[in-house]
């Protein structure tokens, strides 16, 4: 099988996030840019299971959350941030975040992105 037929092809795609289920990381891993893009707005229907699949591989996808993080999409990161943020110990995410909560960009003020990092950051700290 070609593993490109497993990137969603629209959000109503839940067929094809049912198969992906059935893969380990080491089958989609060269899709997972594909499928951090499904991350981008938690408003679309197959984000969520998106998620769900990805969550248990967040420090194996860790660059790639970092390379969000570091992106100029508030939106995406913000998701990001809510969806990985509290479980992921990667030492160059979490500086990520701490530079994101402590220093944000414009961007990151405007659309609250530095918010969701202090309570992780503050989480961390407790």
């Amino acid at each position: 099988m070609n593993i490109k037929n497993l990137i969603p092809k629209d959000k109503f795609d839940f067929e094809t996030v049912e198969k992906l289920k059935g893969y380990s990381f080491d089958d989609i891993e060269p899709i997972i840019p594909d499928l951090l893009e499904w991350l981008q707005d938690m408003n679309w229907p197959i984000s969520k299971p998106i998620a769900e699949i990805l969550i248990p591989f967040a420090e194996k996808i860790s660059p790639q959350i970092l390379k969000i993080l570091q992106s100029e999409d508030q939106v995406w990161k913000y998701w990001i941030l809510l969806i990985f943020g509290k479980i992921i110990n990667d030492k160059s995410v979490l500086k990520e975040i701490e530079r994101i909560a402590k220093n944000p960009t414009k961007g990151e003020v405007e659309d609250e992105v530095f918010e969701i990092a202090k309570e992780i950051i503050n989480k961390d700290s407790l």
